[in-house]
C-alpha cells in the first residue's frame, strides 16, 4: 500500500481511470473525489470508483497523502490556491495535464513547505469522456511523461514514477519546457487542425459529412474532444502552439502552390516525405 488516502480533483475519464487503477493495484486505501458536478460524483461513488466525495476542493484534500489534479489545466492555479491551507506536510500533488512549462513553476510556488508538486502527463486520452468510459487499464502500455524540475523532491518523484510503472505505463522524464515544445507539435497542433477541418465542412455544407469515409473519421476523431479542455491547453501553451501553426501554415502554403501550378512532381515529393515519416512511427 503506497498511500493511505488520496484525493482526485476532477472525476472524469482520466481521473476515474486513475482511481480504478489505484484500486486495482492496491496502491491506496481510500479515495475521495472532488468536482463541480455532484451527480457525477454520486455516480462515481455508486460505481465504486471513489469511496466518498466532497464538493469543496479544500475539504476534499484534508489529510490526503496524494492529490491528483484531473481538471482542465486552466483551473489548476485557482484550485491550488484554495487547497493550499489544507495540504498536510509530506503530501504529494500531481496532475495529468497536457501543459507543463510555466504551469509547473506556478504550481511549485503555490505548494506549502513540505509539499511537493510532480508534473505528469499520461498519453492515454480518448475522444470519449466521463466515468462511463473509465477503465483501470487505460494507462497500460501507454507513455507517461513525468516532468520534474530542479525543485522536485526525489522521494516524491520516485513515488509518482512507481504509480505509473505499476499501471503499466512507459515512463519518460522530460523537462517541463521541452514537454510543451514537443506536445505543441504532436498533440496540440493536430487537435487544432481537426477542429478547423470540421469547421471548414460546416462553412461549406455540413450535409457533406454523410458521404465521409473512415479516413475522414480517423483524421477528425480528436475533434470530438472537450472544447473546454482544449481551449485551456491552447491558451496556456500558446507560444509553442503558434510556432507550430506557423510551420504548418508554411507547409500548407507550399502544397497550395504546388497544386495551383499543377506541379505533380513536387506534390508527390512532399507527400512521399510525409508518408515515410508516418510509416516510421513506432519503429524506434
Amino acid at each position: 500500500m503506497l498511500f493511505e488516502r488520496i484525493t482526485i480533483i476532477g472525476v472524469g475519464l482520466i481521473g476515474a481511470s486513475f482511481a480504478l487503477a489505484m484500486k486495482k493495484y492496491k496502491l491506496c486505501k481510500y479515495i475521495i473525489g472532488n468536482g463541480r458536478n455532484p451527480e457525477n460524483l454520486k455516480r462515481a461513488k455508486e460505481k465504486g470508483i471513489i469511496d466518498s466525495y466532497e464538493i469543496e476542493p479544500e475539504t476534499a484534500c484534508i489529510n490526503s497523502d496524494l492529490i491528483l489534479f484531473s481538471t482542465p489545466v486552466g483551473c489548476f492555479i485557482n484550485i491550488a490556491k484554495k487547497i493550499k491551507p489544507s495540504l498536510k506536510t509530506g503530501a504529494i500533488v500531481t496532475d495529468v495535464g497536457s501543459v507543463k512549462g510555466k504551469l509547473v513553476k506556478e504550481m511549485e510556488n503555490l505548494m506549502p513547505k513540505g509539499v511537493t508538486f510532480v508534473g505528469a502527463h499520461p498519453i492515454a486520452g480518448s475522444d470519449k469522456s466521463g466515468i462511463e468510459s473509465a477503465s483501470a487499464q487505460l494507462f497500460s502500455g501507454a507513455k507517461c511523461i513525468i516532468t520534474p524540475s530542479e525543485n522536485t523532491d526525489k522521494n516524491a518523484l520516485q513515488q509518482v514514477i512507481r504509480i505509473w510503472e505499476t499501471f503499466g505505463s512507459e515512463i519518460r522524464l522530460i523537462e517541463p519546457e521541452e514537454h510543451d515544445r514537443i506536445y505543441a507539435l504532436v498533440s496540440h497542433l493536430p487537435h487544432v487542425i481537426a477542429y478547423a477541418i470540421m469547421n471548414t465542412i460546416a462553412d461549406v455544407n455540413s450535409s457533406y459529412l454523410k458521404f465521409s469515409g473512415q479516413g475522414f473519421i480517423d483524421t477528425t476523431r480528436i475533434a470530438s474532444s472537450s472544447p473546454e479542455l482544449w481551449r485551456d491547453i491552447c491558451i496556456l501553451n500558446k507560444d509553442n502552439l503558434l510556432k507550430s501553426l506557423d510551420t504548418f501554415k508554411k507547409n500548407l502554403d507550399k502544397i497550395i502552390q504546388h497544386i495551383r501550378a499543377s506541379d505533380a512532381i513536387s506534390l508527390e515529393k512532399d507527400f512521399a516525405k510525409a508518408r515515410a515519416l508516418r510509416q516510421g512511427i513506432g519503429q524506434d
